[in-house]
């Protein structure tokens, strides 16, 4: 399982309920098969430019990494920011991208961190639009709010709360059961 944040900063809550379920998920999810991986490289991907992406032609390597991360996982997690209410422009770039390939058919979900009293909504709105529109597979259970104040964030860059990684792990399972189910229903 991906998880992908939309934030660049490492403070950010976004990108720490992107990590902790990675760090914490052997001792609060036990899903046999589970494993999950952190893509950390938003950074690195150049502006979308559709001139670059020309089927048959390789891609620069940082898109490429990232096509085949999304690839190779069986479902992703996304959480992301809002700025200026919408998604921040990193993100959507990273979301470019992956219309070439790398999300069509995957199940997706997401985890809103944000405190504010919009709850992140615009971007929220956006990132649906977009995910709707490259043709993955939204695994509305396992869409939600769990907001996390910047204070929260311990210094290692994980959230602390006992309560917060549960829910987290909730997301995780609810994201792998929908992976399960298609997988029985696709051998059936």
């Amino acid at each position: 399982m991906e998880l992908r944040s939309g934030s660049c900063s490492s403070r950010e809550a976004c990108g720490a309920d992107r990590r902790t379920p990675h760090c914490c998920r052997p001792r609060t999810l036990t899903l046999e098969g589970v494993v999950t991986s952190v893509y950390d490289r938003l950074i690195d991907l150049p502006h979308f430019n559709p001139d670059e992406d020309v089927d048959g032609e390789p891609l620069a390597p940082a898109p490429a990494d990232l096509r085949a991360q999304l690839d190779a996982a069986d479902a992703i997690l996304f959480s992301t920011p809002e700025y200026a209410g919408t998604l921040p422009g990193s993100f959507k770039n990273l979301l470019d991208w992956t219309v070439g390939g790398g999300t069509y058919d995957k199940p997706v979900a997401w985890v809103n961190a944000s405190a504010s009293p919009t709850g992140a909504a615009g971007a929220h709105d956006s990132l649906r639009k977009v995910l709707t529109y490259t043709g993955t597979d939204i695994v509305e259970r396992a869409c939600t709010r769990i907001p996390v104040p910047r204070s929260s964030i311990g210094p290692d860059g994980l959230v602390a709360d006992p309560a917060v990684g549960e829910r987290l792990a909730g997301v995780l399972t609810a994201l792998a059961e929908h992976v399960a189910e298609r997988r029985r229903t696709d051998d059936a």
